[in-house]
């Protein structure tokens, strides 16, 4: 018995979903929850959530399906500065050794007289010290291009509150309860 009252649920969860999603109100599509207060009818619900949304996009200026689109070219762009961001003070290792060689070979010649010496260990240290100005210059633009993404979605974020608010004042001057 347990398995046939399974396999009903299994076959009926999906078709019932399918079906709601199909049947979206425009609030629905936003993760607003809206209720006819008054008993409106689902067509005149309709025509109230199309003239809000044009109301709310008016009057903040956004619209959430374009915040959406925005939002994918900021995660692009994002992914983007981190790749850039990875090569950050790639190359600097170069100057490091040849800076270190030239010093030690100075040091080496005045030290002991070998200046072949004193430009291997120079050399050694130079790499090791340009090396870490990369490393430092990479975490410095990752941090960076990490906080400009957040940023961008945070103004997003608040773009699409500012219209949901618009969008559910609106409605609920038609008479529809609204939570978001």
């Amino acid at each position: 018995m347990k398995k046939i009252l399974l396999l009903l649920m299994a076959v009926a969860l999906p078709v019932s979903v399918s079906t709601l999603q199909a049947g979206k109100t425009l609030a629905a599509t936003m993760d607003v929850y809206v209720f006819p207060s008054a008993g409106q009818d689902s067509s005149k619900q309709s025509e109230d959530e199309a003239a809000c949304y044009k109301w709310a996009v008016g009057n903040t200026g956004s619209d959430p399906f374009n915040l959406t689109k925005q939002q994918s070219a900021e995660q692009q762009q994002a992914q983007t500065e981190m790749q850039t961001a990875e090569q950050a003070g790639s190359g600097r290792t170069g100057g490091g050794v040849v800076r270190g060689a030239a010093a030690g070979a100075l040091i080496g010649e005045i030290a002991s007289d070998d200046a072949g010496k004193g430009a291997a260990w120079g050399a050694a240290l130079g790499g090791v010290r340009g090396r870490r100005q990369a490393a430092h210059a990479q975490q410095e633009a990752k941090q960076e291009a990490a906080g400009q993404a957040e940023q961008r979605e945070q103004a997003t974020a608040t773009q699409l509150e500012n219209f949901k608010k618009a969008f559910s004042v609106c409605l609920e001057g038609k008479d529809y309860m609204v939570k978001y």
